[in-house]
């Protein structure tokens, strides 16, 4: 590193003449040419945490130059790379259960970020830590910086390949003039009694029974999960659930909020004792498990990770049309979970699912291609009427229409739903579509980029004649919006937040729709879009897809369960900002 003025950057100076160390730090955020990775070493004492803090806190703040900004930090003292990647998970709005899961999501996307990870030396395990750090650099669009101790095998690994060195026992980065002016003004913070990085710092050590579900629950989650991780013992099936759902449990949570997230990651090879414990313990909570289904159950089997999930109407009422990673879409019944059938072809890449009616579902693949499948209780001609039958069926004629209709449509189609005698088609550069059987196709721009899902709902008309349709859409853009068809787009949307929507859905009421959506952060929001009322659930991983019964219940699914849930008292009402009252 080299180091300049940095009268320029309008920020207070740094503390214990530590201007041309932070002016160094500043040239390599700015300088697109800089190593991906920056190490600040030193020994003990020699401010290496309070300069990490001089820039987390100016660069964090909102209003920060693009180059300058810090999008993420985790104070390592007492981490585990598990833990660190839940944390900046969170902060870079990224559903991840794992390290691996993190650098796939920033792999994904491009956008410039910065990621500061101070005292790597106090982590509870410095190594895996030390290679999350460099695989995080390797990637072009992110930055890393590091503190760690002089000396540490972890400061060799990490200043063994390309990186930008700092090294704060060598005289040059310190102004000793502004060093001798600056002790002289702040004695203590001399002594060794200064700031460090954000959240850093050892706590009080507390004692929780890593068997015993209330007590795991109103610890500090945090040392919880260090304490599993630690642990060679299954603990009756807690450890397995608390390391699915962490990234959720880790949360500011009330105690009956963790333990409604705790239960439902909880397997079916678990004490059995631990769900009656949970269920007692989660009685306040806005919400109740009623059923559960996470990898590795058995009776019944787990349905795989879930891509897509719709709940059935006609000869599948009461069941739930779910595909998987792999494409092989699978019936199940509503009640219990338990695969009853499964279509006879799969469709690798599915990307989504519908109901068509009449027992016939549609999947939508990667590409854009739109397949249809008719399941066992299909209402097909029978007798006499399958004699008289003298050309195809409306619904036939209705999904070859969309199907023609894709093969023309100029963007790649990226959503699907049904919705009475029409397909509805989201496509990737934000428009929806309606198709009808002869009828002309109405359209609408409601994103700026991908439609990422589509759900409909049939509703009372306003006149008191018939039906009117519905529509709720999904995007790429963070937004949520609503069109009937028959009218013009509502202007404003009805949610947004700055991440992607991954899926949403709705069902009718007595009082009106239900809307449920799903975010790519893993938090699941359940609507009441006329009164405006909220509750909010994470599982703990990334949702792709909810679906909501006829009787108002929540069905998630993710990579590692499929749970469905009963609002267990009357959704509040969110803030005028939309941030939720109740978030899980």
């Amino acid at each position: 590193m080299t180091a300049r003025t940095v009268a320029d950057a309008r920020w207070p100076r740094p503390a214990g003449g530590r201007e041309p160390a932070a002016a160094a730090l500043l040239s390599w955020l700015g300088d697109p040419r800089a190593p991906g990775l920056a190490v600040v070493t030193g020994g003990e004492g020699s401010g290496k945490s309070r300069l990490l803090a001089w820039l987390i806190g100016h660069g964090t703040r909102p209003g920060t130059v693009g180059e300058r900004r810090v999008h993420g930090f985790v104070p390592l003292t007492g981490m585990t790379a598990t833990t660190a990647a839940w944390m900046l998970g969170r902060q870079l709005s990224v559903a991840a259960r794992s390290s691996g899961d993190l650098l796939a999501a920033l792999a994904a996307d491009r956008r410039r970020t910065v990621v500061a990870l101070p005292e790597l030396h106090h982590a509870d395990a410095p190594g895996p830590l030390a290679e999350l750090a460099l695989e995080l650099a390797a990637h072009e669009h992110v930055r890393v910086l590091v503190e760690v101790r002089s000396g540490t095998p972890w400061a060799q690994r990490l200043t063994a390949g390309p990186c930008a060195l700092m090294d704060l026992d060598q005289p040059r980065w310190t102004d000793e003039a502004r060093r001798r002016s600056w002790e002289a003004d702040h004695p203590e913070e001399a002594a060794g009694h200064g700031p460090t990085a954000p959240g850093a710092g050892a706590e009080p050590e507390e004692s929780f029974d890593l068997d015993d579900a209330a007590s795991v629950c109103a610890a500090d989650p945090w040392r919880v999960t260090v304490a599993y991780e630690r642990s060679e013992r299954d603990h009756g099936g807690l450890r397995a659930a608390w390391l699915r759902a962490g990234p959720s449990l880790t949360r500011e949570l009330a105690l009956a909020e963790r333990a409604v997230v705790l239960l439902a990651a909880l397997g079916d090879d678990a004490d059995p004792r631990l769900s009656a414990a949970l269920d007692t313990a989660a009685r306040d909570a806005p919400w109740s498990v009623v059923r559960r289904r996470v990898r590795g159950d058995i009776t019944p089997p787990w349905p795989g990770p879930v891509r897509s999930l719709t709940t059935g109407t006609g000869p599948l009422a009461g069941q739930v049309v779910v595909a998987d990673h792999q494409g092989t879409v699978r019936i199940l019944e509503a009640d219990s979970a338990r695969t009853i059938g499964r279509l006879p072809y799969s469709v690798p890449g599915a990307r989504a699912t519908a109901d068509h009616g009449g027992g016939t579902v549609g999947v939508l693949d990667e590409h854009g291609v739109l397949h249809t499948r008719s399941t066992a209780g299909s209402e097909r001609p029978k007798g006499i009427a399958a004699l008289l039958d003298d050309g195809p069926s409306a619904r036939v004629r209705l999904l070859d229409a969309g199907r023609e209709y894709l093969r023309r449509l100029p963007e790649k189609a990226t959503a699907l739903t049904g919705a009475e005698d029409q397909v509805v088609l989201g496509d990737a550069a934000g428009t929806v579509h309606v198709v009808g059987d002869g009828a002309e196709p109405r359209t609408a721009a409601l994103h700026r980029g991908r439609v990422n899902a589509i759900a409909a709902a049939s509703l009372p008309s306003p006149t008191g004649s018939g039906t009117v349709l519905l529509l709720y859409t999904g995007g790429a853009d963070g937004t949520v919006r609503a069109w009937a068809p028959h009218t013009r787009p509502m202007p404003q949307p009805v949610a947004a937040r700055d991440c992607p929507v991954t899926a949403v859905a709705v069902a009718t009421a007595g009082s009106g729709p239900l809307l449920a959506v799903a975010w790519a952060d893993g938090l699941v929001e359940y609507r009441a879009p006329d009164d405006g009322r909220l509750l909010t659930f994470r599982p703990g991983g990334q949702v792709h897809a909810v679906a909501l019964t006829a009787e108002g219940e929540l069905l998630v699914g993710t990579d590692e369960a499929l749970v469905r849930l009963r609002p267990t008292s009357t959704p509040p009402t969110a803030r005028p900002d939309g941030i939720p009252v109740t978030e899980s």
